[in-house]
């Protein structure tokens, strides 16, 4: 009875983290028109409020995925809600667009232990038979999270202005505290012998901040070409410091010559790095084309997440039975299709054909996210669950601020550093565009890595024994 009550609360806490910050990431999409109008911020700048929180949760993933299994997996996982929630609530009296963005980072840090915890919890209480299956509810969660973001998050901000969105998130963030502290029995600590690499730590985070700050700011600062090079050096030296440290910060034997591992994350990396700003896209898009409000907006956006929550559990059963990496390519291939639909987004007639090509997307994306995971989490070894965890979290979070990134470039080229009025429509669209024509092959590119990491549920069986 024990052990089921450990799972029911190990479901139910990380259910409700996992829904606490896709529905803050999808809900600020649509509040983003309203905080430029209020503080008369620039298109780039606007950008900065999505990607700083993504630039922070990003770099410092690894260190407090590695700092979990060394310390304990609850114990940074509570951390982390409770530093979420304090920043959210700074957010909402937040005076300027720099205050907010400075608190978005702060935000972002303890998101990174949320996000480098909850799934290795879920995987340390629940049994290889059984993964898929609660992942597949984890999943529906991420969902259930951005399908309420657009419809809430569009009627907060309409009726109750911008700052709204922030106070539901902390306050969303209290009864998870609450629940970390005192049912969820446990830590989970299964590196706890270890010593942690605190300068592989810095050194860490140091280049991922450099890479994705530079490639972010490329199109506005012209030393940022260098700030990249910077932080490709940092990485370089990271890993090879990570060869010789005896208790490495990730280690790099999870990679070696394992497929599964390797390949599931470079799918997640690639299908983020495709998917993520399609949101904040079609966020502009309905309301400074399109002439919607923010809640007009939000029911639109919501017919995405509401398919991905009604088949990522389904997804997760079926690759409990099929191979993953069958049930997670054919999605990213509908997600392919989907993406080139929206090249031709000015030729639709009516709002039915935006909603039926997001449900697609949707679909696409159900079939692939869960089945990844469980491909990820079922090939390494249970005292590796905090850094394997953590490092699929990087992927997405690399993968999505690249996906920024690339809507910076291509809407500071094509709309320029000016902030958005209805005169920049036209040029809006374009720039549009011609940015889902690069995702759709981005993601074109991530099928063949999908396809590549070879017959998963061999090696899930192999790791189980």
């Amino acid at each position: 009875m024990k052990e089921e009550s450990l799972k029911k609360s190990a479901l139910l806490v990380a259910t409700l983290a996992s829904f606490l910050t896709p529905f803050m990431g999808s809900a600020v999409n649509l509040a983003i028109p309203s905080i430029g109008e209020q503080f008369g911020s620039s298109t780039v700048t606007l950008s900065w409020v999505v990607t700083s929180y993504l630039l922070a949760s990003a770099a410092f993933l690894v260190p407090f995925g590695r700092a979990a299994d060394l310390w304990g997996r609850k114990k940074v996982f509570t951390i982390g809600v409770a530093l979420h929630t304090l920043f959210s609530f700074l957010c909402v009296v937040a005076g300027s667009m720099e205050t907010i963005i400075i608190f978005r980072c702060l935000q972002g840090f303890g998101g990174a232990m949320i996000f480098g915890t909850s799934v290795a919890i879920l995987t340390s209480v629940y049994p290889p038979r059984e993964r898929g299956m609660v992942l597949g509810f984890n999943a529906a969660a991420v969902y259930t999270g951005l399908s309420l973001g657009p419809v809430l998050g569009g009627f907060l901000v309409h009726y109750l202005g911008w700052r709204s969105i922030f106070l539901f998130t902390a306050l969303w963030g209290l009864p998870i505290i609450y629940l970390a502290i005192f049912k969820l029995k446990g830590e989970w600590a299964e590196a706890k012998e270890e010593k942690y690499d605190l300068p592989g730590a810095f050194i860490y985070v140091f280049a991922i901040i450099a890479l994705m700050y530079g490639l972010s700011s490329v199109a506005a600062v012209t030393w940022a070409k260098w700030l990249l090079f910077i932080g490709l050096l940092g990485l370089i030296m990271f890993i090879l410091l990570q060869f010789k440290a005896p208790f490495p910060l990730l280690n790099l034997k999870v990679f070696s010559g394992n497929k599964a591992f390797i390949y599931s994350n470079l799918a997640a990396l690639i299908n983020y790095s495709a998917t993520f700003a399609v949101g904040f896209l079609l966020s502009l898009y309905l309301q400074v084309v399109q002439g919607f409000d923010p809640q007009q907006a939000g029911l639109v956006l919501l017919s995405q997440p509401v398919i991905m929550a009604m088949l990522s559990p389904l997804a997760g059963k079926l690759s409990d039975r099929i191979e993953p990496r069958i049930v997670a390519s054919a999605g990213m291939m509908i997600t392919v299709i989907g993406l080139l639909v929206f090249y031709f987004i000015d030729q639709f007639n009516g709002l039915w054909a935006i909603i039926a090509n997001l449900s697609l997307l949707g679909a696409g994306f159900a079939l692939f996210s869960s089945p990844n995971t469980n491909a990820v989490m079922g090939s390494i070894e249970k005292k590796f669950y905090g850094v394997a965890s953590s490092t699929l979290g990087t992927m997405r979070l690399t993968g999505q601020a690249f996906s920024m990134s690339i809507v910076t470039l291509l809407l500071a080229h094509y709309v320029g550093n000016v902030q958005l009025t209805k005169d920049s429509a036209s040029l809006l669209l374009a720039g549009s565009k011609v940015t889902f024509l690069i995702f759709a092959a981005i993601c074109l590119f991530g099928v063949f890595a999908s396809m590549a990491r070879g017959k998963v549920k061999t090696e899930l069986t192999a790791t189980d024994r």
